[in-house]
């Protein structure tokens, strides 16, 4: 019964309280405040339930809106009873000082001398009223223990710790941690000392002298014969614009941590009786209200039953559990009193309410429906019509929906809405600085690109520095790169060589650290000369890093081509050894001799999976690649004509095969391979060494040179292996693109949707859809997006999948794809016929 403190807002009403002079005046224009942000919640189905406000003991605002249940119920009043949830435990706090009072107890009594089957000698009274007990949370131990039918009772959970005796977290007295299971066994203490059932002592102590009227204790298996009381509210949630019943369930036949019910009005008695002595002395109330001090001496906002903020003078508690959210909230200097009790599983009116009473501007969420549209969820279901209501940056409901009194509606005209696509290797946060509103990236419905890939990353700080300061039109999430620790490590010049221990130690700490700011884990480029000379010991040493980090691994593998076979297994035997998830960035087979094999390589991977591996890969729908020329010569012997004749016949195709940048000659650029040679005169592999010379000369004579020096779209695929590693179940689709050169920055998705769904039949477009978003969300551990649903973030792309088409090609490659109509990223419109709104709402996505 823990706790609520979800807090949503955005739009901030004009009123400025802060300009309001009199207390009267001040007064008059909060309650029209609270009374505003009450209908405004109400109508948006985030409140049921009631609202009191009062000074000096009299009521001076009250309302109820909403039903006491989610099934015919009848309206609410002011006089409705709701579980109090985590308020409940100011009761039994109330209750034991009682008991002290009567000489029952001591506040310092060990919990043992009252409970003897307690399986702790250094816990205290003290320490469960203002928990500093250290004992472990009982829901946690009751379901792991408890079936599903064995409706927990406060015996019941004595005896499960008695049983298992969990270790506490902390020493008493050490540290302050929120505990239900200490409050639980509070009760457990009034029942023993004040020699009757909890619910009894409560009415006789607490309900009759202050003669309240519809308040009790209520929980499951009760021993009674009354009837349920008439005021009593049930608890309920708002799922996808209908009320749900979430009430009582297995775990509330305990007591003590809630079940205690009320109403506005009598907690305001209850509210006026803590003015007086007339539950207990002064002189005892005051430790309710007083900080608790830890054995350091430091002291936390926490007392009896209450949370205290000493430097307002005031004292409070919320109350979350299953259907309801619940605040009281004792202004001690002016004698107000707020109180908000609901029914709903959305609290956010209570931080609106509290914040308009302490002078705050308040903001109200802002929603939004998308309606008239085929929904594809991401999940891989069927498509179905359904409306899509936004609030703020979340996606609040989908379903059969209405639109709200003045709520912003968006007409799908038929089309199809889907999550953002998540494109899982990204080369696009370069193009970010110059280039914010990401047009790339939004032309095809890309919502979210990963970074850090192929070996090479920026420090997540540089990252989350760059976006507050400049924000941008997609979000970005980052691997750690292998390449980049290495250099960090071993020095940029020196990393063509294999690392020592004492490198490997500190590139560990280092990537460490990165996840611990939120790198998603570990990307190597073990192609690539940065990555090309480490150790398979270098890497599973990272990659256990990540695995005890619970994050993950994705590779530019060692070899596409020549090594294929071995790379696999490479990454494979990672995935077993450091027992992590692995994934196979941009898979492809780039060796002709073996072209048309994609399914024994798919077979292959398939028995690891069998065999326990969790490994996946990613996929562009491209023939070609674009890296640099040097890769063609997997042994790094740039001057052989026999490794260049090799790469011409086996590894690519040059007359099919484009230089798309080349600074030391431009006028290459846009010229096959083939053509470059017959202009030079030359054999095409004598070229191809000429070309990586000429390139190698220029980056020594121009070390201040910034871009690509040269860069290569090579064509090395078989159309039948791209069609079916993207088919393949495992496999999400990603551009491994940047903002031009190669086609695929600007169209990898909307190809797919185009060519591979509509025209090729490779699959269907709800399967496509589930491979750019929910799938590509889990293999890459992100959680929240790719799947619409109630609490995800709002990240939309509407399409028309019958139009739907990439339009970028080599000679081309920034035309924009057609069909993609809107974007919506974190509950903001970015791009819209084909043009940027303005709106940069991208965020840092971060491992969770």
């Amino acid at each position: 019964m823990k706790i609520n403190h979800s807090i949503i807002g955005i739009v901030t009403i004009a009123l400025s309280l802060t300009s309001l002079k009199s207390d009267a005046q001040l007064a008059k224009e909060k309650i029209k405040l609270v009374d505003s942000a009450i209908n405004y919640y109400y109508k948006r189905g985030l409140f049921n339930g009631t609202v009191l406000l009062a000074q000096k003991g009299s009521v001076v605002y009250q309302k109820a809106v909403g039903t006491n249940n989610a099934i015919n119920g009848k309206p609410l009043s002011m006089e409705s009873s709701f579980n109090l949830a985590s308020i409940s435990k100011q009761f039994m706090a109330t209750m034991i000082m009682m008991l002290q009072e009567k000489g029952k107890l001591q506040y310092d009594d060990l919990v043992a001398k009252h409970l003897p089957t307690f399986p702790y000698n250094n816990i205290t009274i003290r320490n469960l009223l203002n928990h500093t007990s250290g004992l472990s949370e009982y829901e946690i131990l009751a379901i792991q223990k408890n079936n599903t039918l064995d409706t927990l009772n406060n015996d019941k959970m004595l005896a499960l710790f008695a049983q298992y005796k969990p270790d506490l977290k902390f020493e008493p007295g050490t540290k302050w941690e929120y505990s239900n299971t200490a409050y639980v066994i509070l009760g457990s203490i009034i029942v023993k000392e004040a020699g009757m059932p909890v619910e009894s002592f409560f009415q006789q102590q607490i309900v009759q002298p202050l003669k309240l009227q519809n308040t009790y204790i209520h929980y499951l298996n009760m021993k009674t014969t009354e009837a349920p009381h008439p005021t009593r509210v049930f608890g309920m949630d708002r799922v996808n614009g209908q009320f749900v019943s979430n009430d009582l369930i297995r775990l509330d036949g305990v007591f003590g941590d809630g079940n205690v019910y009320s109403s506005a009005i009598d907690l305001l008695k209850w509210d006026q009786a803590l003015y007086t002595n007339k539950l207990i002395s002064a002189d005892n109330l005051k430790q309710a209200f007083t900080r608790v001090t830890l054995k350091d001496g430091t002291k936390h906002d926490y007392g009896f039953g209450w949370v205290i903020n000493q430097k307002d003078s005031i004292v409070s508690h919320t109350g979350g559990w299953v259907g309801f959210r619940n605040l009281i909230e004792r202004h001690l200097e002016n004698k107000l009193t707020a109180i908000v009790l609901s029914s709903g599983n959305n609290g956010s009116i209570m931080k609106v309410i509290s914040g308009i009473i302490k002078g705050e501007n308040p903001k109200f969420p802002v929603t939004q429906l998308i309606n008239n549209v085929k929904l594809i969820d991401g999940t891989g279901s069927p498509a179905m019509d359904a409306e899509v209501r936004m609030i703020d940056n979340k996606i609040y409901e989908v379903g059969k929906l209405s639109a709200f009194e003045n709520e912003t509606v968006i007409d799908g005209k038929g089309l199809t809405l889907a999550p953002g696509f998540i494109d899982s290797h990204s080369h696009h946060f370069g193009d970010l600085e110059k280039h914010p509103e990401a047009i790339p990236t939004n032309n095809q419905g890309i919502t979210t690109i990963v970074i850090g890939q192929d070996g090479g990353s920026y420090p997540m700080d540089t990252i989350s520095d760059f976006i507050k300061k400049k924000p941008i039109a997609v979000n970005v999430a980052s691997y750690t790169g292998h390449a980049s620790l290495r250099e960090e490590t071993m020095g940029e010049k020196d990393v063509l060589r294999m690392s020592t221990q004492e490198e490997q130690t500190k590139m560990q700490a280092i990537l460490k650290s990165e996840m611990e700011k939120g790198s998603l884990g570990l990307s190597t480029g073990l192609e690539y000369e940065q990555a090309f000379y480490s150790s398979k010991e270098e890497v599973l040493g990272l990659a256990k890093v990540v695995s005890k980090n619970n994050g993950r691994y994705i590779s530019h593998i060692r070899s596409e081509d020549v090594n294929l076979d071995e790379a696999i297994e490479e990454i494979i035997e990672i995935g077993k050894t450091a027992n992590i998830p692995v994934q196979i960035s941009h898979i492809k087979i780039a060796k002709k001799s073996n072209w048309n094999q994609s399914t024994a390589f798919i077979n292959r991977i398939q028995k690891a999976r069998a065999e326990g591996v969790n490994i996946t890969a990613d996929v562009y729908p491209y023939n070609f690649w674009n890296s640099t020329l040097r890769v063609l010569f997997p042994n790094r012997d740039y001057t052989s004509l026999e490794s260049a004749t090799f790469a011409t016949e086996q590894l690519f195709d040059p007359t099919q095969s484009y230089l798309v940048h080349y600074a030391p000659i431009t006028s290459y650029e846009g010229k096959t391979i083939s053509a470059i040679a017959q202009e030079r005169n030359e054999s095409t592999p004598q070229t191809l060494m000429n070309l990586i010379a000429i390139a190698s000369d220029f980056d020594n004579k121009n070390p201040d040179f910034k871009g690509t020096t040269q860069a290569i779209a090579a064509k090395s695929m078989g159309d039948f292996d791209v069609a079916n590693f993207i088919a393949w179940p495992y496999a999400n689709i990603c551009s491994d693109g940047n903002a031009g050169g190669h086609p695929r920055g600007y169209g990898a998705f909307t190809r797919v949707l185009g060519k591979y769904v509509r025209e090729d039949k490779v699959m269907p477009l709800e399967t496509a859809i589930f491979k750019m978003t929910g799938m590509s969300a889990e293999h890459l551990g992100i959680k929240n997006r790719g799947i619409i649903a109630a609490g995800n973030y709002a990240d939309l792309v509407l399409f028309n999948p019958a139009t739907v088409k990439d339009n970028a090609t080599v000679q081309n490659s920034r035309a924009l794809s057609t069909g993609i109509e809107m974007v919506w990223i974190n509950g903001q419109l970015t791009y819209k016929n084909q043009q940027a709104t303005g709106n940069y709402p991208g965020m840092l996505i971060k491992k969770q």
